[in-house]
């Protein structure tokens, strides 16, 4: 046993809760079950091949194409990004059909020849076979009153049921394959399900997968006594369990917090059902996990360590099992690449980490132990590779235990801990920055009011940093001045955890110790509540200041100020051992020195992936610690990486997906720093481009030269042409910096119905490329998005229009080689 974190934060006096993790209990293979999302894509291309690809979907749930009740997220339309980047099924929710919500009540003969359409466009469609058919969503709640008195409820059944096999049969008849998923309800209702099933099995009319819904913050209570009653009904009634997709689940305060979707996710996994996160906002973010349309936020990274697990699940006793907001985890053993890994999280304070039966056949007789943070960064808050806090070497117990202290541990964050053979050596120890956070609404506060945002009581409330935030700075006196303690004089980087209800870009003026202030600018969120986070680096010296956070030309929220030290350019550490692999490479842990969790050894005919962040679009330097040359694949080029030599590449803001395969080589990681620099980077303003066809330049003091190409497309003739002069042949990314607010309003209450707007983009001679461009919150907001693009030495065409619909408006673009 050994102290791994002796503290993470301040420590807690209160002793130290206790997570157990048995390796010896298996509780059967991953199934990745629990990271679908309703209405997780809008379109292909939102999000990104890059932000879908690394969370390995197993489900996710759309409308039926042409549906009323959202503007975009059809089923068939969004497959094709879905099944590319290797998802699993799409149940589509046929009900989706109709406009209103709760779904207009038209009857039964209303409903029919819709589901006749809906089922002849998803048998025809490309991979049919991964397509569920959901005919009837939370019908408890529309159109039958399933959870009524008992008389009213026996009416409403039997109408539901006579209704459930016309339509199941409807369904079969035109699709004999078909797999259909119901009853769906709201909850999760015995008396109803025992009807419902013994109906189903005395008719022939048995869903294929059995949902329902889990919506509320008792779920993370009820949850598991509810699947131990639907499996002891299948047994009664002598059902052979069926696959269960809870189709959604969480609420608001939940999502984006890796804290509170640990909870979610451990207990849907260790019962192996399947679970799709619930749609309260906007589509195509993944319930609020991607950022714009490719960058990581918080709930990304844990999806993403969820991603990562491998071999069996096994037992994890938690301090607490099925109770609200404690302390819960999953863990998993891979006997074949050596590695158990545990996802944690949901409770401040203390912890130990005991994991039993470590086996000495697998391990030896020391492991490495290695623990990284996944914190809470908002809905649209980006968040950089998540930090290792500790790795050590551990000797394993005379009772085959390893236990790891986590000391002031964050509510909102997640954690995990990785195991590995020990090997020879010691791993590097681990610099962590000096870093600390300061809420809102524990400043001094003039002219603003402090807010309670998500609670347990209040589940559908917004997630805010200790519930609480301050909003109201709507005065020209106001102001939050935050008391800061930095240790030493030098460079921090203030990240601020803000809200901008303002419609449009808005700033405040930040000022230490009352001198001069500067402006800080935030971009626009979805909501005052839909909190993202800016970064600004700042110059202090050591000891006490004031940061005073004051009203600039529009209304801003403020929920969080985190001071970190800023020890150089950023950098990180991607480690082989747990890069997503194809082919089959071997795993060598001989070694502990270094980055401490050994070496994957690549063949001819393997290759390891690794996702790779960037703050920004720009070159950063990419460096290969391996044993032999290796080639490195980004954005369709290809480049050979010599050990320890960096390589200039260009990536692009947010998650970079960079492929590697080698003839033989050791692979301990792959290391990447920078800043982002644009040195050498091609740059056209709006203004350069010839337009035709009604595209023209507008005036905007938010473009970033003051003006942007507007009324772009709808018609054949509109175009605007770009003439760049590329210094070499090869692989570019173009980065189009756009804005757009296209919106649908569909009329719903809890969903904000952007949609997304597409270019065709031709560069020289090439096949136009459509490319979407997901909605930027305002028309004054300027986004990034890159597109991979082959130049010429010398002068090229870079054309952009689109013959039906209007295109976004373009502020400039940018290209930058791939390798610079």
């Amino acid at each position: 046993m050994a102290a791994l974190l002796p503290t993470v934060g301040s420590a807690s006096a209160a002793d130290p809760q206790r997570l157990t993790v048995d390796l010896a209990a298996s509780e059967g293979p991953v199934t990745l079950g629990a990271n679908g999302a309703l209405y997780g894509l809008s379109d292909d291309g939102v999000p990104s091949d890059a932000a879908l690809e690394p969370l390995k979907l197993t489900s996710i749930s759309q409308k039926p194409d042409g549906g009323a009740q959202h503007p975009n997220g059809d089923a068939i339309a969004v497959s094709k990004s879905f099944f590319r980047n290797g998802g699993g099924e799409i149940n589509v929710m046929m009900q989706d059909i109709y406009a209103k919500w709760p779904y207009e009540d038209l009857g039964i003969d209303d409903y029919l020849p819709k589901v006749d359409k809906i089922t002849k466009e998803i048998a025809s469609a490309p991979n049919s076979d991964r397509f569920v058919y959901i005919p009837f969503n939370e019908p408890d709640f529309i159109w039958y009153k399933l959870n009524g008195p008992q008389a009213e409820y026996e009416v409403e059944r039997d109408r539901f049921l006579a209704h459930w096999k016309l339509v199941y049969n409807r369904i079969r008849a035109i699709d004999p394959d078909a797999r259909i998923a119901g009853p769906n309800e709201t909850g999760y209702y015995p008396r109803f399900l025992r009807d419902f099933l013994t109906f189903a099995k005395r008719e022939n009319v048995m869903p294929q997968i059995m949902t329902w819904h889990e919506l509320s913050s008792g779920s993370l209570r009820d949850f598991q006594a509810h699947y131990d009653n639907y499996r002891s009904l299948e047994r009664e009634l002598g059902i052979d369990p069926l696959k269960i997709n809870i189709d959604e689940y969480a609420n608001r305060r939940d999502l984006s917090v890796p804290g509170q979707l640990v909870q979610w996710v451990s207990m849907f996994e260790r019962n192996k059902v399947y679970a799709n996160m619930a749609y309260w906002d906007a589509a195509g973010n993944m319930s609020g996990h991607v950022v714009r349309s490719n960058i990581p936020n918080g709930g990304w990274w844990f999806f993403r360590w969820y991603a990562g697990l491998t071999g069996d699940t096994v037992k994890v006793a938690p301090p607490q099992p099925n109770t609200i907001d404690t302390l819960q985890g999953l863990a998993s053993l891979d006997t074949s690449r050596r590695q158990a890994q545990v996802l944690l999280g949901g409770s401040a304070g203390d912890s130990d980490v005991v994991v039993k039966n470590v086996p000495r056949s697998v391990f030896g007789r020391t492991v490495t132990a290695t623990v990284a943070e996944a914190a809470w960064s908002g809905y649209e808050g980006q968040h950089a590779t998540p930090q290792v806090l500790a790795r050590t070497k551990v000797k394993v117990a005379d009772d085959g235990s390893v236990t790891v202290p986590l000391r002031g541990m964050r509510k909102m964050s997640a954690y995990r801990i990785v195991l590995t053979p020990g090997g020879a050596g010691s791993p590097s120890p681990v610099s962590v920055p000096w870093s600390a956070s300061y809420e809102a609404e524990e400043a001094a506060i003039t002219d603003g009011k402090v807010y309670t945002q998500g609670t347990v009581s209040n589940a559908n409330g917004y997630a805010a940093s200790g519930t609480k935030d301050v909003g109201s700075l709507n005065q020209a006196t106001s102001k939050v001045d935050f008391t800061v303690s930095v240790p030493k004089s030098g460079t921090y980087d203030l990240a601020i955890l803000y809200g901008n209800q303002s419609g449009g870009p808005a700033t405040q003026k930040l000022s230490v110790d009352g001198g001069a202030p500067a402006t800080v600018s935030y971009p626009s969120t979805e909501n005052w509540t839909y909190r993202a986070k800016k970064d600004v680096s700042l110059r202090l010296s050591a000891g006490t200041h004031v940061l005073s956070l004051a009203k600039g030309d529009a209304e801003v929220t403020l929920d969080r100020i985190d001071l970190t030290a800023r020890t150089g350019p950023p950098t990180a550490s991607y480690e082989a051992t747990l890069a997503d692999i194809s082919g089959r490479p071997s795993y060598d842990y001989s070694s502990s020195a270094g980055t401490g969790t050994g070496a994957l050894v690549l063949r001819s005919g393997d290759q390891a992936v690794f996702d790779v962040y960037a703050p920004r679009d720009g070159y950063f330097s990419v460096v290969s610690r391996a044993s032999a040359p290796v080639r490195l694949g980004l954005h369709g080029e290809t480049v050979t990486a010599r050990p320890g030599q960096p390589l200039r590449l260009y990536l692009e803001a947010g998650n970079n997906r960079i492929a590697m395969t080698a003839g033989r080589a050791a692979v301990r990681s792959l290391d990447v720093s920078g800043d982002g620099s644009t040195a050498g980077v091609l740059s056209y303003e709006g203004a350069s481009a010839v337009l035709a066809g009604g595209a023209k330049l507008v005036d905007s003091v938010h473009a970033s030269a003051g003006s942007y190409i507007g009324s772009l497309g709808n018609s054949p003739s509109s175009t605007a042409d770009f003439t760049v002069t590329a210094p070499r042949s090869g692989r570019y990314l173009l980065v189009v910096h756009y804005a757009h607010n296209d919106r649908r309003d569909n009329g719903h209450a809890y969903n904000t119905d952007i949609v997304s707007r597409t270019a065709d983009i031709t560069v020289g001679g090439a096949a136009p490329r459509k490319v979407t461009f997901k909605n930027t919150w305002s028309w004054d907001d300027y986004w990034t998005l890159g597109v991979p693009v082959d130049l010429k030495k010398g002068s090229n065409k870079v054309t952009f229009g689109n013959a039906t619909a209007w295109a976004p408006n373009i502020d400039r673009i940018e290209l930058g080689r791939v390798i610079g």
